[in-house]
């Protein structure tokens, strides 16, 4: 069998989270909140700014920032199936685009805001998405980035723990030995690989807002009913030197990043967002 890593080709065929509306719009109403907070703007958050969700599949998170605002948005992705149903249904308010991450098809500081949402474990060369990201990204422009950590103990994908934790070899015969997969494809990144994936670019590390204060983020899915009221409040409270010393195994990282000195705009919060240290 090849160990050559391949394009996930018509990933919502075999997914069947990317076709799942209703969470697909939560995680979208987390990302509009995190950058209308960065932006200082409470409402019509993307108003008069050029758009692009990088692997946006059926589009839904496309559609969302679309509502959000935006004065043009697409959605890119090399998923053809799911860009056929998302021309079907958004194709009046959303340009979608099929094209490579690491060929965006945009000229040079064209697009004022990114969306890059848990895919840079699924693709070949993130490292390449990131540099064509930066290239069309305006000077001023921001970049939405929600990041796996492999050292999160339980694997979001196929729900088994420390998974992510294995060399590749070790991963497939764990996947394989659950029946859950053939093989495990994804390859996620600790803390410091992406603050490495992230370098040329100045980041804002909005995590702990959100998990904080879930309701000013639309963020109820991340610790959804009591739980999620009991986990916020305890946050809320945590003293920041404690929340720094868990990050190195916070499960998802949700990151601001901006080529320029733009700071977060929003209200005060509990927990601040907190710049993160480029390598």
């Amino acid at each position: 069998m090849s160990t050559e890593r391949v394009a996930q080709l018509e990933y919502s065929e075999f997914q069947a989270a990317m076709l799942d509306e209703e969470k697909r719009r939560r995680k979208a109403a987390k990302i509009v909140a995190v950058l209308g907070h960065f932006l200082g703007r409470d409402k019509d958050v993307l108003a008069g700014l050029t758009v692009a969700d990088i692997g946006c599949s059926a589009g839904f998170i496309a559609d969302e920032l679309a509502a959000a605002g935006a004065s043009r948005t697409f959605g890119v992705d090399i998923d053809v199936p799911g860009l056929r149903k998302a021309a079907q249904r958004f194709g009046e308010r959303v340009e979608f685009v099929c094209a490579d991450g690491t060929a965006l098809p945009f000229p040079d500081g064209s697009v004022d805001v990114l969306v890059f949402n848990h895919i840079y474990e699924h693709v070949v060369d993130p490292d390449a998405i990131m540099a064509e990201m930066r290239r069309v990204l305006t000077d001023d422009g921001l970049l939405y980035l929600g990041l796996g950590n492999r050292l999160g103990v339980m694997e979001p994908h196929y729900k088994l723990p420390f998974l992510s934790y294995l060399p590749p070899a070790l991963a497939d015969r764990y996947v394989r030995l659950s029946g859950r997969a053939d093989s495990y494809y994804e390859r996620y990144r600790t803390r410091r690989g992406l603050r490495r994936m992230a370098r040329g670019l100045r980041v804002w590390d909005y995590t702990f807002p959100v998990l904080a204060t879930p309701a000013a983020f639309a963020g109820a899915e991340l610790f959804p009913g009591v739980i999620g009221r009991v986990a916020g409040g305890v946050l809320s409270r945590t003293p920041r030197p404690v929340l720094r010393a868990l990050l190195p195994v916070v499960p998802t990282y949700l990151w601001v990043a901006t080529k320029s000195d733009r700071r977060p705009a929003g209200v005060s919060l509990p927990q601040p967002p907190d710049p993160v240290r480029p390598l």
